[in-house]
């Protein structure tokens, strides 16, 4: 099997990891916002995204010839390694807990609110773990400074939202006024603000063809939104995205602990003679886990949906085509980006290797070109979400530069 073994290997990795990771996200809001029912596009995603462990189980998992020491992926399958294996699988259920949890926080409290914070959470609590786990291979004086990075980012990312809100509903307060006054109809007719005449047959709000739609952060936009998105949120409170949030970035924060251990077995749980788990067999058993937990919850979503989501049927989840290419995308982004996070991991630490929780940077990015985030905001949130992005920059480079090397 293959190994990366070099620390510019292992930091290629987790840079692919962060893309992906970042990446994904993105395109399960896009389908959520044109009104695609999230159990749809969650089932759709599971399928690539135990594809994706498949593809590096059989592909790097199998170069080479398998030895006692470093047995190739299929040769695993039969040793008598099922302490780690059921590690590896606990790992798989809490990340499917957490990334479903993520994709209603989403439409709640946004997308990147919702990364910025579960991030914070999964850096806090998980990169400690790992410190501890990986013997302390990682530079502590380097590793912990990053970590302040995080937290500092978190609190500027969570003023960020706090004063997008406010903008937002000065911006709806503004558009009601104006309709009382009667003013509404001369704004929509005279003014290029609210409207902008075009013909974008790639509309990624609407997904389809459009002659008309609202300019990105107008009050029209925001309403026109809420029309079409899958679960609605006006009037709903941001304490349960928020508590949403904070229960996925719990989940987060256990599952490369667990990966760690099904790894490394650092816990003495194996038999003697019986060698760890390949960072390829764990990562099969973790996504096998992952896919069983998001079948078995998606498909009872489809019938008794939470959070005021639409009811559905498997019938109507088989025939809606409507966006499955990019769900079936975004499963095949985070089966990889999971993938290359626990390979750069492997090499260099998992505590290092945790620096792909700055996928809010990309996240954020996404966000502002293909949802308008922050567009017609204040000052203020402008300057703060620099402030953010520079302390997200900051931590992503200095956990990298914390990188050991594994014995």
């Amino acid at each position: 099997m293959y190994l990366v073994e070099s620390k510019g290997g292992a930091i290629v990795c987790m840079l692919l990891s962060l893309f992906f990771l970042g990446t994904w996200p993105a395109l399960l809001t896009l389908l959520e916002r044109r009104g695609r029912f999230p159990q749809h596009t969650y089932l759709d995603y599971t399928i690539t995204n135990l594809l994706a462990a498949v593809i590096i189980a059989f592909t790097f998992g199998e170069i080479g010839t398998s030895s006692l020491e470093k047995p190739n992926f299929l040769s695993q399958l039969s040793q008598d390694n099922w302490p780690s294996v059921l590690f590896a699988m606990a790992g798989g259920v809490v990340l499917s807990i957490g990334n479903l949890t993520t994709q209603y926080a989403w439409a709640f409290v946004g997308l990147s609110v919702t990364e910025v914070v579960s991030s914070s959470i999964t850096v806090v609590i998980g990169t400690t773990l790992n410190y501890y786990l990986d013997d302390k291979i990682n530079k502590a004086e380097i590793l912990f400074p990053g970590v302040a990075c995080f937290l500092i980012a978190v609190c500027l990312g969570s003023a960020v939202h706090a004063s997008n809100a406010a903008d937002n509903k000065a911006k709806l307060d503004s558009y009601s006024n104006e309709s009382k006054d009667g003013i509404r109809a001369n704004n929509i007719t005279d003014s290029k603000q609210a409207y902008t005449k075009t013909v974008d047959v790639n509309d990624v709000e609407k997904g389809a063809a459009s002659t008309e739609k609202a300019k990105f952060g107008t009050a029209l936009f925001l309403i026109d939104l809420e029309k079409r998105r899958a679960i609605k949120i006006f009037g709903k409170s941001a304490i349960i995205g928020l508590a949403l949030t904070f229960f996925a970035g719990v989940c987060f924060s256990l599952f490369s602990p667990a990966f760690n251990l099904a790894t490394n077995d650092q816990w003495h749980t194996l038999k003697d003679g019986v060698p760890h788990l390949s960072v390829y067999t764990a990562f099969f058993y973790f996504s096998v886990s992952c896919f069983v937990v998001a079948l078995i919850l998606n498909l009872i979503f489809l019938y008794r949906p939470v959070l005021n989501a639409p009811k559905s049927s498997l019938k109507a989840y088989i025939n809606d085509w409507n966006g499955r290419g990019w769900a079936l995308l975004a499963g095949l982004l985070c089966g990889f980006g999971n993938g290359l996070q626990f390979m750069g991991g492997q090499a260099a630490g998992y505590a290092a290797a945790d620096a792909v929780q700055a996928l809010p940077l990309v996240s954020t990015f996404w966000g502002v070109i293909l949802f308008g985030e922050y567009r017609r905001s204040s000052r203020k949130t402008y300057m703060l979400l620099v402030g953010m992005l520079f302390m997200f920059v900051a931590a992503v480079g200095i956990l990298m530069a914390s990188s050991g090397h594994r014995k």
